[in-house]
């Protein structure tokens, strides 16, 4: 077997390449080339003073730049691989025409799993494949494997590819976007659940279900496969799939693993195997966090010892803007949950509290439907706070729900507003999370963002 490193080393030197979007994951991606010398064209939607150092940078490395609002009209008649940001779609105009001149369209991701001497662990779903993926990462650092964390969160991994050895491992989320033109797949795949989301850029939910089938899609036999039983399109995937094993925190599985009393195990032919984690001795609340950590037991499970798993229980304390404790005033405590950014991640959230919250909701419409997102919020939330571009069509949700009961609705144009009026109507003993069941696009870049200028705002509140 030759050596991929050296092959595309060879293949991308003089090769005209286009990269659309330059962001956080294709700049690394642009040095990268740029050091074997690719001639390289950066499309972005931003301008130039928009860009600041980032087009600095650009100009420095002799990259030719097509910015602003046309960046995406025309691609180089020469140009013979194009390399896309998650967020573009593979069948926009430009780069459907440059396909059609012999173009090769990839990614970064795609590039790295190409390149990648070590068996790579990636995670997709709807819900909780950041938590999960930490989990897995922790569990095989704690193992003695050299990890390197990346994809969807971490740091883009394309720059450490020749630093990774063979017996390393790869930890990677990913993201239906990332999946969606990707024709390889993991050595170990997990999928924690699907339900409907990003609607705003996938055509429909079919689109989106067979994005995240790719996570398996191209695997060998001797691949492994983890999916959620409790999820109807999880399981369906289960059925497709020939080297798959399930994971269930509701059924008591044949074969998978999953919870007896309060005891996470392993079954094969009818029997507990082994007992695996008593779910008391995780450290992070709520059920969400027993199936991912159901998921990253079947994911790890002969490359760590339970004793591995166990350690990992007692000593993760949980992943950023995920249910995360900001502070304690007046008798109120704060939570930043700015992650969950689809209502299925929020419901999590507010099952992880045994007492109503005052919620801060709202956020981009991703056009995922709030209709049963409502009933939950009547059955969970004490006072709710909304903002955002959605803010109506909860309030609209809600106030159908059968059981909403008057629930008080306050509304708010300004995201430091909606946090101080949650100071304002909140009584001591109570709980004030945000968890906005939808993305951050309407007034923040990311998730990160929001959840750090929470902080910010309750820190100085």
């Amino acid at each position: 077997m030759g050596n991929p490193i050296a092959e595309f080393n060879k293949k991308i030197n003089g090769t005209p390449a286009a990269v659309i979007g330059v962001g956080v994951s294709n700049m690394p991606l642009i040095r990268f080339l740029v050091e074997r010398g690719a001639k390289v064209t950066a499309h972005d939607k931003r301008t130039a003073e928009q860009m600041g150092d980032t087009y600095a940078e650009l100009e420095a490395l002799g990259v030719k730049t097509v910015l602003g609002d046309g960046y995406l009209n025309k691609i180089g008649d020469d140009i013979k691989i194009i390399f896309k940001t998650p967020g573009v779609r593979y069948d926009a105009p430009a780069i459907l025409e440059a396909m059609e001149r012999g173009a090769e369209l990839t990614s970064e991701m795609e590039l790295f799993f190409e390149l990648c001497p070590c068996d790579i662990i990636a995670v997709t779903g709807s819900d909780g494949k950041t938590t999960t993926t930490s989990l897995i990462n922790d569990m095989l650092t704690r193992g003695g494997y050299k990890c390197y964390l990346g994809g969807n969160i971490g740091r883009p991994l394309i720059e450490d590819v020749e630093s990774i050895k063979p017996n390393d491992k790869a930890v990677v989320e990913l993201s239906s976007f990332q999946l969606h033109t990707m024709k390889r797949s993991p050595h170990i795949a997990v999928v924690t659940n699907v339900t409907p989301n990003h609607l705003d850029w996938h055509t429909d939910f079919d689109e989106y279900v067979d994005a995240k089938r790719a996570v398996f899609k191209f695997q060998k036999p001797s691949d492994r496969a983890v999916f959620n039983y409790d999820n109807d399109v999880t399981r369906g995937f289960a059925q497709e799939c020939g080297n798959g094993v399930c994971f269930s925190r509701r059924e008591l599985l044949n074969d998978g693993y999953c919870l007896s009393g309060e005891m996470i195990v392993l079954r094969r032919g009818g029997e507990t195997e082994r007992e695996i984690l008593n779910i008391n001795d995780i450290y992070i609340p709520g059920m969400h966090n027993v199936e991912n950590y159901m998921a990253a037991i079947a994911a790890v499970d002969g490359l760590v010892g339970d004793d591995v798993i166990r350690a990992t229980a007692r000593g993760f304390t949980g992943v950023p803007h995920r249910i995360e404790f900001v502070r304690e005033l007046g008798g109120v405590k704060y939570y930043n949950d700015s992650i969950a950014s689809s209502p299925a991640r929020t419901t999590a959230g507010l099952n992880s509290f045994k007492q109503k919250v005052v919620l801060i909701a709202g956020g981009y419409d991703k056009k995922i439907p709030f209709d049963d997102f409502g009933p939950v919020v009547a059955e969970h939330v004490k006072k709710l706070v909304l903002c955002g571009f959605t803010a109506d069509k909860i309030e609209k949700a809600v106030k159908n729900a059968e059981n909403s009961g008057g629930l008080p609705i306050y509304k708010t144009v300004d995201f430091k507003k909606a946090v101080e009026t949650a100071k304002e109507i909140s009584e001591p003993g109570d709980v004030v999370i945000l968890s906005p069941a939808c993305a951050s696009f309407d007034m923040f870049k990311n998730f990160e963002e929001r959840g750090n200028r929470f902080k910010e705002i309750v820190n100085e509140l």
